[in-house]
Order: C-alpha cells, then structure tokens, then sequence
C-alpha cells in the first residue's frame, strides 16, 4: 500500500491493524491459533467471526506477523512479534510480498470505498497462492471483511479454499458470518470472538484515540457494547459531538435544538445522526433505570 499521504484512503490511519502491537481481550484465540501452528498441522483457512470493531482483523495481522516471523512456531509462547523486526514493518506498510489483502477496493476518483470486494480482488489469491513463499515459509491472504464479497468473488475464493496450496493460511474476518457460502464456512475453522470488557475497552481507546477527556473515553466505551471501532466512530462524529453538546445544555431551548440541529445541515450526516440518535436512546435508556 502506499504511504498515507500519497492514499487518502480513509483506512490508511496510524492504528490500523496492521500496524497493531497489541491485542486484548482475546487470549484464548489467541492460545488456539498459537497451538495449531506449533501442531504442525496448521489449518489452512479460519474464519474469524464477531461484531464489527472488537479486534478480528488485528488478531489476523498479528497470527500473520507470526507466522511470517516464525514459520515453523518452533517453541513459542506467545504471537507477540516486535512491530521493529524487518517482516513486521514489512506487514505495517502493506508491502510484505507473502501477505496478501483482499479487502475492498478504494475508488480513488470518487473518494469512497467501493460497496464490496471485486471478483479481480479476490482472483488475485489464485494468482498470489501460485507463487512460491520466500525462505520456504508460508503465504498469507487476510480477508477483511469476508461479508464484503460479492456471488462472484466468493465464488473465486471457494475455488482456492477447495484446493489449497501447500503452506497457504486463509484467516478471513466476518461480521456476519450467517450471510457467507456454507461451502466457504465449511473449509474454515470457526474461531469467535466476544466482545471486550469495559476495561480492556479503554485500553484500547487511550491508546488510539486523541480524545484526552476520560469521560469522553468512558462515555464512548459504555455506549459501545465491547467494539473499540464502535467506540471511536461515536467519538469522532458530528453524531457525538451533537450529543455532547445536547448534554451541555442546562435547558434543550428553541435556540438549543436549532444549535444541535446545525450538525446535521449538510447532505452527507444520516450515519452522524444515526450516531446521535443511538446516543440519545442509549442516554435515555440510562436515565429511565437510575
């Protein structure tokens, strides 16, 4: 991938998950993935499922830093690979030659993500799992997010999860697995994941958020039901901004609901005031038990 300022795909942020050194809340998918590749029997495909923004794709980048650091898991305790080494940073900038992405694509004329993953996408596994893994290791292909794929593009990866290659690990992260083929869910190995506790919440959104207001982290970490991603939307829309400035207000006068409503004035804020309005129930839900 290129450097961030050359892509202004919105993904490209500094915690993006493969440029995670942490992981929590999920050690015992952590300890299955770490006994299967010491096995030696490593399954070739895992479906990693759970809400959306609980960590899926940062436990698939860090088995694939691992994987990709230690081919053969030899005697190790742990997943935990340095962010120094030459193959993580490799990994941290899109441009490790036995990795591959499929995700969806960034339309870089429409400055959007495209609704989902292109069967091109999803061929360039076939053409990527052709190809001999450096040092003899192994070759990686991350799915993120396998709901993202289209009939024809799950098509296109079945064929390979059919018929691996030698060597090849599949970790594909769903958020809705009871969408997917049954015959792509029935390659893989199921590995859920629950949602975080509050603490282990905060944990991750004091170390990627600049919101330095702890009741800001808190408030976002309560409302979000255990997904650090949810956290931070709600922490970064023009939605939690209304809200707070809802919430600042002695008296919710005309001139108040006029002020909140200037949030939402432009064509593009129904996701900000779905955001708002979760908040508001969430708040008021709050409220009714006190």
């Amino acid at each position: 991938m290129k450097a961030a300022e050359d892509n202004p795909d919105p993904r490209d942020v500094a915690w993006h998950p493969r440029r995670r050194a942490t992981l929590y809340g999920h050690e015992a998918a952590e300890a299955r993935l770490l006994q299967a590749a010491r096995s030696g029997k490593l399954h070739h495909a895992w479906l990693i499922t759970g809400p959306r923004g609980i960590g899926k794709a940062t436990l698939a980048y860090r088995f694939a830093r691992f994987l990709l650091r230690f081919p053969d898991a030899g005697g190790r305790t742990s997943l935990q690979v340095a962010l120094e080494v030459a193959s993580a940073r490799q990994i941290a900038a899109g441009a490790h030659p036995d990795l591959l992405v499929v995700e969806q694509a960034y339309d870089a004329k429409n400055k959007r993500i495209k609704s989902e993953i292109a069967v091109n996408d999803a061929r360039l596994a076939g053409s990527f799992f052709a190809l001999t893994a450096g040092a003899g290791g192994w070759r990686i292909a991350i799915v993120d997010a396998a709901d993202d794929l289209n009939g024809e593009s799950a098509n296109a990866l079945l064929k390979i999860l059919e018929e691996p290659p030698s060597r090849s690990v599949f970790l594909l992260a769903s958020h809705r697995p009871g969408t997917l083929l049954r015959t792509i869910k029935s390659r893989c190995i199921h590995l859920e994941l629950a949602p975080l506790t509050l603490g282990d919440t905060l944990r991750v959104l004091r170390e990627v958020s600049d919101a330095a207001d702890e009741d800001q982290l808190r408030r976002a970490a309560e409302l979000s039901g255990g997904s650090p991603g949810r956290a931070l939307e709600l922490l970064d829309s023009k939605g939690a901004q209304a809200f707070a400035a809802f919430l600042a207000k002695p008296k919710l006068t005309p001139a108040a609901r006029i002020e909140i409503g200037n949030y939402f004035s432009g064509r593009e804020t129904g996701d900000d005031f779905q955001i708002f309005c979760e908040l508001l129930i969430a708040w008021t839900a709050a409220r009714a038990r006190e």
